[in-house]
Parts: C-alpha cells; sequence; structure tokens
C-alpha cells in the first residue's frame, strides 16, 4: 500500500510540474504575442484587399484557404526554421528577414504603381489573359495573399522568439506554436468579420425590429465598400512600412546606422515639437512614415529589377512567357 501511495505522489508530483510547465508555456505566448501586436494589426490589414472583386459566397471559403496557408506557414516551416536558426546561426536571421522586407517593398510599391499608372503592367502571371477562369483568379489571389502573409508571419514568430524568456527548447517551441495559432485566429477571424459586414448589414436592414437597428444595418451596407477600400489603402501603407522597418533595422543589427540613425534623429527631433506626453506616439509615427517613405523608394527600385531581371529568370527557368510590358 505505501508503494502505491509513493507511486500516486509521484505521478501528482508530475501533474504539478506538467500544469506548472503549460502555465508557462501559456504566459510566454501571451508576452511573445503581445510585443509582436503591431505586425498583427499589420496582417489584418493588409489581407482584406484580397477579398476585393470576388463574389460574397467566395469571401469566406477564401478566408479559410489564406487562413490554412498562414497556419502551415507557422507551424510547418517558421517556428522549426526560427527555433534552428536561433539557436545555431542567429546571424542569417536578418538578412532572410530582409529579404522578405524586400518583397513587401516591391509589391506594396507595384501595387501604387498600378493605381498610378492603370496602364503600365509589372509583374504578372504569364496565363493570367489565357485563362480567366473565377477558380484560377481565386487560386492566384489565395497564392499571393499566402506569400505575402509568409513574410508578415515572418516577422511575427520572429518578434515572438525574440521577447520568450531564455528557456528549453520545447518551451519555446510550444510558446511559439501558441503563439501561431492564437495570432491566425486573431488576424483572420477579424478579416472574417469585416469581409461580412455588409451580409450583416443586409440582414439588420431587412430583420431588425427596431428602426436604429435598420439604421445601423443600411449604413453598414453603404459603408462597407468604402472601408474596404480604406483597408486597401491601409494594407498597401503597412506593406511599405513594415517592409521599410524590417530593411532600415535589418541594417542597424548588421552594423550600418546611417539610415537607421537619421530616421531616428528626424523622429526625435519631431518629438521635441510636442509636449512630453505626446512625444512617444509622436515619434513612433514619425518613424512608421520615415519607414514607409524609405519602402516605398525602395520598391520603386525593385519593380524593374522584377521585371527585367528577376521575372524572364524565372520565366526561362519555369518554361513560361515574361510579361513584362
Amino acid at each position: 500500500m505505501s508503494g502505491l501511495l509513493a507511486l500516486l505522489d509521484d505521478v501528482a508530483g508530475i501533474a504539478k510540474v506538467a500544469a506548472a510547465s503549460v502555465d508557462d508555456v501559456a504566459a510566454q505566448a501571451l508576452k511573445a504575442g503581445s510585443k509582436a501586436a503591431g505586425a498583427v494589426i499589420d496582417d489584418a490589414a493588409v489581407t482584406p484587399k484580397y477579398l476585393i472583386g470576388f463574389d460574397a459566397s467566395r469571401e469566406l471559403p477564401i478566408v479559410g484557404k489564406i487562413a490554412l496557408g498562414s497556419i502551415r506557414n507557422k507551424l510547418l516551416i517558421l517556428l522549426p526554421v526560427g527555433l534552428l536558426l536561433a539557436n545555431f546561426a542567429p546571424w542569417a536571421i536578418p538578412p532572410l528577414l530582409m529579404l522578405g522586407g524586400a518583397y513587401l517593398c516591391f509589391e506594396g510599391a507595384e501595387k501604387i504603381w498600378h493605381a498610378l499608372f492603370p496602364h503600365e503592367h509589372t509583374v504578372h502571371d504569364p496565363k493570367q489573359h489565357e485563362n480567366p477562369d473565377p477558380m484560377h483568379l481565386e487560386e492566384q489571389k489565395v497564392s499571393g495573399a499566402i506569400k505575402t502573409d509568409f513574410i508578415l508571419s515572418a516577422e511575427i514568430m520572429t518578434i515572438a522568439l525574440s521577447a520568450l524568456p531564455e528557456s528549453s527548447f520545447w518551451m519555446e517551441a510550444g510558446a511559439l506554436a501558441l503563439v501561431a495559432i492564437g495570432i491566425t485566429a486573431v488576424v483572420y477571424g477579424s478579416v472574417a468579420l469585416i469581409v461580412k459586414g455588409d451580409d450583416l448589414g443586409l440582414a439588420m436592414a431587412a430583420q431588425g425590429r427596431l428602426g436604429v437597428t435598420r439604421a445601423i444595418g443600411r449604413g453598414l451596407v453603404k459603408g462597407m465598400p468604402y472601408f474596404m477600400k480604406f483597408l486597401t489603402i491601409v494594407g498597401t501603407a503597412a506593406m511599405l512600412w513594415v517592409g521599410g522597418n524590417i530593411i532600415v533595422h535589418g541594417l542597424h543589427q548588421m552594423g550600418w546606422d546611417p539610415i537607421y540613425d537619421f530616421i531616428h534623429h528626424n523622429a526625435e527631433a519631431v518629438g521635441h515639437m510636442v509636449s512630453e506626453g505626446l512625444r512617444p506616439a509622436v515619434e513612433w509615427t514619425a518613424v512608421a512614415a520615415q519607414d514607409g517613405v524609405f519602402g516605398f523608394a525602395l520598391g520603386l527600385i525593385l519593380i524593374p529589377v522584377a521585371t527585367r531581371i528577376i521575372s524572364p529568370a524565372i520565366a526561362a527557368v519555369t518554361g513560361g512567357k515574361a510579361d513584362a510590358h
């Protein structure tokens, strides 16, 4: 009997340790996830623009496809790669993130270029004119969204990893997995609510029992197209801001400081023009704005590089035709 009691006591002790470990993982995940809040907002702002132009019945399935791709990005690629790099090759993280940042700068600048010069083509899928099928277009949009999500997710996971206290490999892996799942649910749950706002408005306008409810519903129906356009603008700006920020900080981490020092010196100068209470917010806004301008300038430089060098090279390897006119 004493042996059985000793065994039960050992099992209870193990259970307490396990429960404490789970609590530690959850606490670390919450702390790390909060550090990545800025990138999460960017991710949520960027995604809705990929849904513009599709039938309402396809909006949630598209969000689901992108969310599934996002969770695969985070759990199957970024989590193991991030842990391996952080433990064995931390020097490789900044340049890899900078490559992703350059892609965001290119994509954001390309969208602005298209808006300003709609007849000027940059990088396109050579098959897009051959097959206008809606499902083909949907797959293109989903693929583009997942590529952009990969870079934003890489930033989120890197920020989260850097915020974790030093602990065991498995503790870090568990915390990052919770961050990945929680952030994906928040981002794409928010996106789903945003894109279905007009449907909610229709239901409220048609079925609301109170006049104010019906009025709010009509307001949602009328306002959602403008809100979606606004989110498209915010998403493009977020690409440039995040991409520029990644490049500037990457150069700073690698020991090249002129751009970083210039931006932060300007932000401090602007901050000293306002009261001390407003200074942090004003300085942050100034840094973000300058990162975005830098990202846009870099993206403009990358457009001809992508259209005249990278796209033809990829087409040559894959056997397709480059569309660079």
